[in-house]
């Protein structure tokens, strides 16, 4: 399952606490409006029973009612009873049904069907001897149908509240974030192109948006002097390495020389002796190419190895150097045999001389590695506007815990394997070559099997008549 983002999950509980706090206010809200409906209802009665009285009048001895009193207002209806509740003048609601007893001053809820009415009546003296009885009659089903009306009214409108807060919620979250998003899109920057010289730059993008305080502001800062610790950290490790490896190259190079000079003179030294220079040598040897080694990947880091490619038949270039490392593999005597299946005719535009020293890295691990009188694969192939080069040998083959971690610099997978000249940089040699002609590497293996190592690379334009010129 996808993992929700942090914008989202605050965006949702943003909205889900707006929603709640919303629909409880509206939930009491409600709640007292209804109350407050039905108190205005009871109130507009008596007032509007009071009020009747002022439209009657007993002139001659004869009642005369104001057409006032007939008029419907406040949705009061007014009735005019005698003390033995005849009706006399007035209106009744449609639906009432009903003739519910006189009761003077009291307030009665009479339902008729499916409906609900408030009752109020009021006696009124006329004369000494005449008394009438004003009864008003008003809906509560009405009343509460109008509230109703507004309660479904206030229902819409809620799903449209959330829907805008969860939006503004979503921005507001999506621009508190943004600080992190770039945060996040430099790391992943500098882990794509390992350039430790990018930074977040917050105090330019932010500068004059009062975000000095800010915590991520903070943050952002921090990171950048991070960056810039690291960065000088790394140059002058860089800056080292080279210096080192230049020093160490004259030693080294006099010692070779003088152990050529002395096994030269053969004559003049036993045999132990002899055997005891040549030990010398060939530690002084793989020193040499260690150096070597440690130079090219410090002026890679350096950006300071520039390739210089041309098109060439890889096909043919590649044989090549397999029939190399097969007569490296016959001085040797262990009897392994480098087996060579290339696609012809496969051309591309590579530097020739760091191809060479790819593809002899990878064939020399994998001699380096095998079993006596075994056999190494070279395999060369085209895959749309790439071509493949693997190399699989039939060794001891890496532990899956290991094999992420064979192509960083100087990681030994087995101890054993630090025999000879190999101090962990060629595999970093030819994935930076690799990565430089614009291809990646893989690495597969199984303990006790053997041992697959691919590079891909690009082949660059292709133009068949200038290969056929070539």
């Amino acid at each position: 399952m996808k993992k929700i983002s942090l914008k989202l999950k605050l965006t949702l509980l943003y909205t889900f606490f707006m929603a709640l706090l919303t629909c409880a206010s509206l939930a009491i809200l409600f709640s007292l409006s209804s109350r407050e409906v039905l108190s205005s209802a009871q109130s507009k009665l008596e007032n509007r029973v009071q009020e009747g009285v002022e439209y009657i009048a007993l002139r001659n001895g004869e009642i005369r009612i104001d057409s006032d009193f007939y008029s419907v207002a406040r949705d009061v209806y007014l009735s005019l009873y005698d003390d033995d509740m005849y009706f006399m003048y007035g209106r009744l609601p449609r639906g009432f049904g009903q003739q519910p007893e006189l009761a003077d001053g009291e307030l009665r809820t009479i339902r008729d069907g499916n409906r609900e009415w408030y009752v109020y009546d009021m006696s009124y003296r006329l004369s000494d001897d005449q008394t009438v009885y004003i009864r008003g009659i008003t809906s509560i089903t009405d009343a509460e149908e109008s509230f109703t009306v507004t309660v479904r009214f206030a229902l819409v409108l809620l799903p449209l509240l959330v829907l805008a807060t969860a939006v503004i919620g979503y921005r507001f979250t999506r621009r508190t974030l943004a600080p992190v998003r770039k945060i996040t899109d430099t790391v992943q920057k500098i882990r794509a192109d390992a350039d430790l010289s990018r930074r977040i730059g917050f105090a330019e993008a932010d500068q004059g948006e009062g975000r000095e305080r800010d915590e991520i502001y903070v943050l952002g800062k921090t990171f950048d002097e991070m960056l810039e610790e690291l960065e000088n950290v790394f140059r002058r490790e860089q800056q080292f390495t080279s210096d080192a490896s230049h020093e160490l190259r004259t030693p080294v190079s006099v010692i070779l020389a003088q152990c050529d000079a002395m096994l030269a003179e053969g004559g003049a030294f036993t045999e132990e002796q002899i055997s005891q220079i040549s030990l010398i040598r060939r530690k002084a040897k793989g020193m040499s190419d260690m150096i070597a080694r440690l130079l090219f990947l410090s002026r890679a880091d350096q950006g300071r190895q520039p390739l210089h490619k041309e098109r060439i038949n890889v096909s043919e270039l590649t044989e090549m150097i397999a029939e190399e490392q097969q007569m490296l593999a016959d001085a040797d005597g262990r009897g392994i045999h480098v087996e060579m299946e290339a696609a012809p005719e496969i051309w591309a535009e590579v530097d020739e001389t760091f191809y060479i020293r790819m593809v002899v890295n990878l064939i020399s691990n994998a001699l380096r590695y095998s079993r006596e009188n075994g056999t190494v694969k070279v395999i060369l192939k085209e895959t749309g506007g790439m071509f493949t080069v693997s190399v699989q040998d039939h060794g001891t083959g890496i532990a899956p815990d290991a094999l992420p971690h064979v192509w960083e610099r100087f990681y030994q997978a087995d101890a054993a394997r630090t025999e000879g000249s190999h101090a962990g940089l060629g595999l970093s040699m030819v994935k930076w070559i690799a990565e430089a002609h614009g291809g990646s590497v893989a690495a597969e293996s199984t303990e006790g099997v053997g041992s697959t190592f691919s590079i891909m690379i690009p082949k660059g334009e292709n133009d068949p008549e200038k290969n056929e010129r070539l």
